[in-house]
């Protein structure tokens, strides 16, 4: 009973419901480890995300890799301009934890990078899908998209991962 109760209670603090079939399913799913992942989005093994927009992929990293760095206290970026390259480091964060290489899930031309991470470092960890994106890409192999993995693909990739 204790249990239903801090469900039913977790549930109405996450705004999300248990109950009334007639209701669309949300645009996100929560694992099991309680990391938000995004339906609409591709996701790279290393845990960064892609949002293909027209000609525009934006880049970040996902909240599942934000929970395990901790605090994100410093990011690098690279300028506008700079060539990424699919399963190259193109940035890093620091945390209060470790500093870890952040990958480009896919190739193409930095056309824009996120200028308040350098101020507020933070945004990663309060909003790794919104105000915590770190670059924007032109893909020069949109195709590459297609090796990504979708939300739930990723979700149980990360459940496999932190299992061992």
């Amino acid at each position: 009973m204790a249990l239903r109760l801090w469900a039913s209670s977790a549930a109405n603090a996450l705004k999300i419901s248990c109950s009334g079939a007639s209701r669309a399913a949300p645009a996100y799913s929560i694992s099991r480890y309680f990391s938000t992942v995004l339906d609409g989005l591709k996701y790279s093994s290393s845990h960064e995300w892609v949002k293909h927009d027209g000609s525009v992929a934006t880049i970040g990293i996902t909240d599942h890799a934000q929970g395990h760095l901790g605090e994100v206290v410093f990011v690098e970026l690279p300028e506008a301009g700079a060539k990424v390259s699919q399963g190259g480091a193109f940035g890093n964060v620091e945390s209060v934890k470790a500093t870890s290489d952040v990958n480009s899930p896919i190739s193409g031309e930095v056309v824009e990078v996120n200028d308040k991470l350098s101020e507020t470092p933070g945004l990663i960890n309060s909003s790794p899908y919104d105000d915590g994106w770190m670059i924007k890409v032109k893909p020069s192999s949109p195709s590459e998209m297609d090796a990504l993995l979708d939300a739930a693909k990723y979700t149980k990739h990360c459940e496999e991962e932190d299992a061992h």
